[in-house]
C-alpha cells in the first residue's frame, strides 16, 4: 500500500511537473530532446518533464521605435529622421529558431533600410512623398523579416529635422511662393476689373441713358452722405453735341 502511494504520489508530481499554459496571445514553441517538435497553445497543456522543453512566443503586435539616426539624401543634404515600426510573429518556430533574437534583428534591418531608401531620395522627396517611402520601408524589411517568421504591418516616419541653414533657405523659399502667389493673385483681380470697366464702356457707349442713370444714382450716394459739396453734372448729350461741333470744325 505504502509503495503504491508513493506511485501515485510521483505521478501526480510527474503530471503537475508537465503542465504548461500560455494566454491567448501567447504560443509555446516545444523541443524534444533538444529538436523542434511542435508550437502548442494557447490554453493548458502537457509536455513530458526533463526531455520536453518550452519557449513562449508573444504573437501580438510589437512596436520598434527606431531612434533619429543621421543620415544624407541623394542631393546630398543631412538630416535626421526617426521612425516606428509595427511587426508580428506569424511563425513561433521561426523566429526562435530562425534567428538568435528577431526583436533585435528586426530592429536592425529597420534601421538599415530606412537609412538606405532615404539615400536614394532626395530632400523634397522625402518631406513631399512620405507614405510612398513608408510603404517602400515597409516592403523592404517585410521581404527581410519574412524568412524569420515576421510580419512588418507599417512602417512610419514620425519626424524628419532638417538643418537650421536649410530650415532658412526653405522658409525663404516658402516666403516667396506666398508673394508670387499674392501678387499673381493681384495681378488677375486688377484684369478682370480692366475687363469689367471695358465691358461698362462698351455698354454705355451703345446706350447712353445708361450713363444718366449711373450719374442720377451718384448724385444720391453723394446725397447719402451728408457732404456740403453739390456736384452738377452736365447731361450726356451736351457732351455728345460739343464733340459733334468740334469734329465739323476740325473739318
Amino acid at each position: 500500500m505504502d509503495y503504491f502511494l508513493i506511485g501515485f504520489f510521483i505521478t501526480i508530481v510527474f503530471i503537475i511537473l508537465g503542465l504548461r499554459m500560455d494566454q491567448e496571445y501567447e504560443r509555446g514553441v516545444i523541443f524534444r530532446l533538444g529538436r523542434f517538435l511542435t508550437v502548442k497553445g494557447p490554453g493548458l497543456y502537457w509536455i513530458i518533464p526533463f526531455i520536453d522543453s518550452k519557449q513562449q512566443v508573444d504573437i501580438r503586435t510589437n512596436t520598434v521605435d527606431i531612434e533619429s539616426q543621421e543620415t544624407v539624401t541623394k542631393d546630398s543634404v543631412t538630416i535626421k529622421v526617426n521612425a516606428v515600426m509595427y511587426y508580428k510573429v506569424t511563425h513561433p518556430e521561426k523566429a526562435i529558431i530562425s534567428v538568435y533574437n528577431y526583436r533585435n534583428a528586426s530592429y536592425q534591418a529597420a534601421l538599415t533600410v530606412l537609412r538606405n531608401v532615404i539615400g536614394q531620395h532626395q530632400l523634397d522627396e522625402v518631406l513631399r512623398d512620405r507614405d510612398k517611402i513608408n510603404q517602400s520601408i515597409k516592403e523592404m524589411v517585410d521581404q527581410i523579416t519574412r524568412s524569420w517568421g515576421l510580419s512588418i504591418e507599417l512602417v512610419e516616419m514620425k519626424d524628419v529635422e532638417l538643418p537650421e541653414n536649410m530650415q532658412r533657405a526653405m522658409a525663404k523659399e516658402a516666403e516667396a511662393v506666398r508673394e508670387k502667389r499674392a501678387r499673381i493673385i493681384k495681378a488677375e483681380a486688377e484684369f478682370e476689373a480692366s475687363q469689367k470697366l471695358s465691358e461698362a464702356a462698351q455698354e454705355i457707349a451703345h446706350n447712353p441713358m445708361a450713363l444718366e442713370l449711373r450719374r442720377m444714382q451718384m448724385i444720391t450716394e453723394v446725397g447719402a452722405e451728408q457732404n456740403t459739396t453739390t456736384i452738377i453734372l452736365m447731361p450726356s448729350e451736351f457732351m455728345a453735341m460739343a464733340q459733334a461741333i468740334a469734329e465739323k470744325l476740325n473739318k
